[in-house]
């Protein structure tokens, strides 16, 4: 008796799920088991995709949209008998009247060997307690998700049995299933707790169990990001450590000090054309010591050992990825070879047409945004101005470029989910041969146009605003009637270090809150309520309680570990790339990516199905995630170089210290990078229309030019040159450092 229970106890390898309309004339079916042996009427033939060399061709090719729910019934049986017929086990439910039926499958020991053998599987010729993987392919046909509203059509797929584990041979094949059957709902729930639990954040993964339940891709997705999120830390605590040392040092710092002083009574020129006033330089004091503190001599050194620390990142993570192909039994994993190709170049011609008009057009659509943005700033900075409020208009350089950054914010997670939805699309015109090829080309894309989309704020602060304004008297204009908007006095860097915090914290937050868990949960509940109605309205014969299968159907499909990667591997831009003007980003990634494992965690466990198994030999099985990786580390130590030179205070400091400064102190720092303007030079219309300065002749404004009474006024002084050969000479140092 207790033999025969094993053998009922049967595994369930996969489930089909189907819909279809009740039939009125005809009873029920019943739940009928069956290993092969109940004939079941086959009016064709059963042929695979595989054998006929059309595994690739979609869903309409295969049967019409337009079938009755007899033919649907037919091709159903017609199926199953070919299940049969390859040697599977099936378990059928009662048809419901909620319109779904469930096919549970088996896969005999048997097959499973066969399928190993054909696989080439390599197993321990010594017995070992360990669990064993065996992973086999089959071509089955099966039912697909409606297509033109409640129509089915039929789809050839390929999956991956499911992980079936083995403790010794000589124990009976039925027997293995059911303590295999067992064993998974154990890992499901260890899972749950010792892994998809808040509660166990201080604790590492369990790669093994992770991968011994989703399979190696997934597997080694968590591995790298559980390798990343340790390495975060040393650059988190060296970055808190300069973050705190511009705390303690601040008071120390002159030209911080210098530009707080109200005795020098520095007046600085208009911030805009006729409605905009003379200003204090000391109304920017909260800016100036802000700036200091990721603005000091500390930033340089960090700087240059986050770029060591990006090339050691990428080292490490191959050497732990070595050790996992070795426990994994990976090394000697074959690629699949791709099928021949069937398409002409005409079939492609059209997609890659697309492809590229479409990319150039985003291309412009994300400058125009970051365009678009700078011209709201050049705006509101005139409008606000107007406000005849003293107060307004001593905040109104801080409110412009508060609300241009959350705008900014705001336009880049827009711009996100628009981005990747339009590369799926792209990526299906060019029709794929492989899945493997479509995520290698969906990544690519989705990393061109994301991480275009995320960077270009942050690269046009850097780089651009502030370059091309001109100075007083000539200033350049957009429109004909508005200026181009300027840097503060203390430098760009405080900005670009807001908008970088506001765009990496906001991504973060935003989408890790509200895309993947506040969305989904919402989809799931409302889903649970529509089938607790649906249930309501059944007879009282045809409820029972939930069946496993039944619950899972509820969960999200799987998309994939591409979003994931593209995910880290924007947040890893953020760190590597920029993190010169904002030494706490890695420490805001390591605390994100401690919430994000547990996160995608509570997600793969409890939210969506669980996926098919895939092997692969490394994260490069997607190649260009390590050739992304590469390319951000080629850039980081440019990136970063440009940023100190040419964002940063650093470089004019140190001009200024050894080789302008009579005492070599930063006394007289300020003065010295502030030129004159002669009030009296302002073009018609251009002047202050009404001031509450008096006595000003001369105005001050950041730059290095000759004052109003030399020669060649207004030409770019000697110190312009001498800091700027300092500031290409450290670019040059800081590359040949590395």
């Amino acid at each position: 008796i207790h033999y025969l229970r094993l053998l009922l106890r049967r595994k369930v390898d996969y489930i089909l799920c189907y819909k279809y309309k009740k039939r009125q004339s005809s009873k029920p079916r019943l739940s009928i088991t069956s290993n092969g042996s109940i004939p079941i009427p086959i009016l064709g033939r059963w042929e695979t995709e595989a054998e006929s060399g059309e595994a690739g061709a979609p869903a309409g090719e295969v049967e019409e949209p337009r079938l009755s729910e007899e033919e649907k019934a037919l091709m159903r049986e017609e199926f199953e008998a070919g299940l049969l017929e390859a040697g599977l086990q099936i378990e059928r439910d009662k048809e419901r009247a909620t319109g779904l039926g469930f096919i549970r499958l088996h896969i005999p020991w048997p097959i499973l060997s066969r399928e190993a053998e054909l696989q080439k599987i390599k197993v321990a010729v010594k017995k070992v307690s360990r669990l064993h993987t065996v992973v086999s392919d089959v071509i089955v046909l099966c039912m697909s998700a409606p297509l033109k509203g409640d129509l089915l059509c039929l789809d050839f797929l390929s999956f991956r049995f499911l992980h079936v584990n083995c403790l010794e041979s000589s124990q009976s094949s039925f027997l293995v299933f059911n303590l295999c059957f067992t064993l998974i709902s154990d890992v499901r729930q260890l899972l749950h707790e010792e892994w998809a639990n808040y509660g166990v954040m201080h604790k590492y993964q369990p790669v093994d169990l992770i991968r011994k339940y989703f399979g190696e891709q997934i597997g080694l997705y968590f591995a790298w990001l559980g390798v990343y999120t340790q390495l975060l830390i040393p650059p988190s605590v060296l970055g808190i450590i300069v973050f705190l040392y511009g705390i303690f040092t601040v008071d120390a710092n002159v030209p911080s000090e210098e530009t707080c002083d109200d005795n020098l009574n520095i007046t600085m020129c208009p911030l805009c054309d006729g409605v905009c006033d003379y200003w204090r330089l000391s109304t920017v004091c909260s800016l100036a010591r802000a700036s200091y503190l990721f603005d000091n001599g500390a930033t340089v050194l960090f700087a240059i050992f986050m770029s060591l620390w990006a090339a050691c990142f990428l080292e490490h993570w191959k050497r732990r990825q070595m050790c996992l192909k070795h426990a994994w039994d990976l090394t000697s994993l074959e690629d699949e070879e791709p099928e021949p190709e069937s398409l002409d170049i005409e079939d492609h011609l059209y997609g890659y047409l697309i492809n590229v008009s479409t990319l150039l057009f985003l291309i412009f659509v994300t400058f125009s945004a970051v365009f678009g943005v700078a011209v709201y700033r050049i705006c509101m900075l005139s409008v606000w101005s107007m406000n005849p409020d003293p107060e307004a208009k001593a905040s109104v350089r801080m409110t412009v470029t508060t609300t241009g950054i959350i705008l900014n914010m705001l336009v880049v997670l827009v711009l996100e989910e628009v981005y990747g939805a339009i590369a799926v699309w792209l990526t299906e015109l060019e029709l794929p041969k492989t899945k493997e090829e479509f995520e290698e080309r969906l990544i690519f894309k989705s990393f061109f146009l994301k991480s275009m989309n995320a960077f270009a704020p942050i690269f046009y602060v850097a780089f651009f605003k502030g370059r091309f304004a001109g100075r007083p008297g000539d200033y350049v204009y957009v429109f004909g009637d508005y200026r181009m908007e300027e840097c503060a006095p203390p430098g760009c860097l405080i900005e670009l270090c807001i908008q970088l915090s506001m765009i990496m914290l906001g991504k973060q937050l935003i989408q890790n809150n509200v895309f993947e868990v506040l969305i989904p949960y919402v989809q799931f509940h409302s889903y649970i309520k529509k089938r607790a109605a649906e249930n309501n309205e059944e007879n009282e014969e045809e409820k029972r309680p939930k069946q496993q299968f039944d619950k899972d159907f509820t969960l999200e499909p799987f998309e994939g570990v591409s979003p994931e990667y593209m995910e880290m591997i924007i947040q890893y831009g953020f760190v590597s790339l920029f993190v010169a003007s904002f030494p706490l980003a890695p420490a805001f990634a390591l605390l994100n990516n401690v919430i994000e494992i547990r996160l995608d965690a509570a997600k793969f466990v409890t939210e969506i199905r669980r996926p098919d198994a895939v092997r692969c030999k490394d994260i490069g099985t997607i190649w260009h995630i390590m050739m992304i990786f590469h390319v951000i580390n080629a850039l980081c130590l440019s990136s970063q170089a440009f940023v100190i030179s040419f964002t940063s205070e650093f470089v004019p400091r140190m001009v200024f210290q050894y080789m302008y400064s009579v005492n070599g102190t930063m006394n007289g720092f300020t003065e010295h990078s502030l030129s004159y303007f002669n009030i009296s030079n302002f073009p018609a219309g251009t002047a202050p229309t009404t001031t509450l300065f008096t006595g000003v002749s001369v105005c001050r404004y950041k730059d290095y030019r000759d004052p109003p009474w030399e020669p060649d006024a207004y030409t770019f002084s000697k110190q312009y040159w001498s800091v700027l050969a300092a500031k290409l000479a450290f670019v040059i140092f800081f590359q040949v450092c590395k």
